[in-house]
């Protein structure tokens, strides 16, 4: 009896077994819709215990735990009302250059003075930097113009004169007659870092009035942009900078000065992500001698500086290249009474180590004239420690 029980039990199983095959093969569905009341809805563990007890609270977390959206509004706001529209105009007098030809002279006779005046405007922007009408700005913003006009986010238009200029930075200070003005507070740009948050604030195009963009210090202490700045150490952005931003504002989440926006690089003429601000490390002290005395004097060495490749760093038995290499002195000059030889590598001046020719330069111009200052210098392995009084660096020829 057992025994016919079982083969009966056998049978029934491999029936099912089949039925099972036949219907996951040509059926599949079937079993699907068996498996869970809804299609499509996984199958949550039925112990509620701590697995789905320790499920709500760590999802709360991690929506509280999640990065919230930052808005900069109360940096733009602080910062929006010391940026100004600057419009320049001069009046440039053109002759017709066959007026003076004797060929043309024969023909229709000596023509009398009729040169033709032409109008040139520009645009631009500028930050109120104290509260008396000083403003900073680009020097290629200002240049040649004989009438200035600056617009205030209040929308008063006033006149401006240039108080001084200073091409080799690209800086220049102009001045609106008055007090109260909202000057904008001046941040150390030396503090500012790589990927840090920045907004650029000017009036693109001139047509749309101050405008912010948002982006990040992409790199710090770019040089070699222009064969007309000497001194440069320019902060680069990804915040849009167009046409009339320049002279504007580059400002950290503060609202906070730290830069004066002054160049884009570009293959179009428009945008492409890559912008140039003159930090205030470098801008502040310009502008200070320019409220002062109307022009820069800078200190001056009298040696041609280079930059410590690997090559002259193995040839001189540098321990790494760093430093500005003396490549000539010039006969008579401060760098010459002090002491210094075509070779040496300039490694320290004032008290504050110099890592390459740009900040060697920088840190000379920043020195005023006739002042004592201390340099140290590697020289055939030796450390040597020299004394040298400044001249006053020539103005470049343009």
């Amino acid at each position: 009896m057992l025994k016919r029980l079982w083969l009966v039990f056998a049978q029934v199983c491999t029936i099912c077994v089949a039925i099972l095959f036949t219907v996951s093969t040509l059926r599949p569905e079937w079993l699907a819709r068996g498996s869970s009341g809804v299609a499509g809805v996984a199958v949550m563990p039925l112990v509620p215990s701590i697995a789905s007890a320790s499920l709500a609270p760590a999802t709360a977390d991690a929506a509280t735990a999640r990065p919230q959206a930052t808005s900069y509004h109360e940096a733009a706001k602080r910062a929006l009302p010391s940026i100004v529209k600057i419009a320049t105009s001069a009046q440039r007098r053109t002759r017709n250059p066959l007026a003076d030809d004797p060929t043309f002279q024969r023909f229709f006779g000596r023509q009398r003075d009729e040169s033709n005046a032409q109008q040139l405007v520009g645009e631009g922007s500028g930050v109120i930097v104290r509260a008396d009408g000083y403003i900073l700005t680009n020097n290629h913003v200002v240049e040649g113009a004989q009438q200035i006009q600056v617009e205030l986010t209040d929308k008063r238009v006033l006149s401006a004169r240039v108080i001084g200029i200073d091409p080799d930075s690209d800086l220049a200070v102009i001045k609106i007659e008055g007090t109260g003005f909202p000057a904008i507070t001046l941040a150390d740009s030396q503090t500012l870092q790589v990927a840090d948050v920045v907004l650029a604030i000017g009036n693109p195009f001139g047509v749309f009035g101050n405008t912010v963009t948002m982006g990040i210090v992409s790199a710090l202490g770019r040089t070699q942009l222009s064969e007309t700045n000497v001194f440069e150490s320019f902060i680069q952005t990804d915040a849009a900078i167009n046409q009339g931003n320049s002279g504007g504002a580059l400002v950290n989440t503060n609202g906070d000065l730290v830069g004066i926006n002054s160049s884009i690089f570009t293959r179009t003429g428009d945008f492409s992500g890559i912008g140039f601000a003159i930090p205030t490390a470098l801008a502040k002290p310009i502008m200070e001698q320019l409220i002062a005395t109307g022009e820069v004097k800078r200190g001056y060495l009298g040696v041609n500086l280079g930059t410590v490749t690997t090559e002259i760093a193995e040839r001189l038995a540098l321990k790494d290249a760093k430093g500005a290499f003396v490549g000539a002195v010039l006969d008579g000059a401060p760098g010459s009474r002090a002491g210094l030889r075509v070779n040496d590598v300039i490694v320290e001046i004032n008290g504050k180590a110099t890592t390459d020719r740009t900040e060697a330069v920088n840190s000379i111009a920043m020195v005023a004239p006739e002042q004592t200052i201390p340099l140290k210098v590697v020289r055939q392995g030796e450390l040597v420690e020299l004394k040298v009084t400044l001249g006053t660096r020539p103005r470049a020829k343009r």
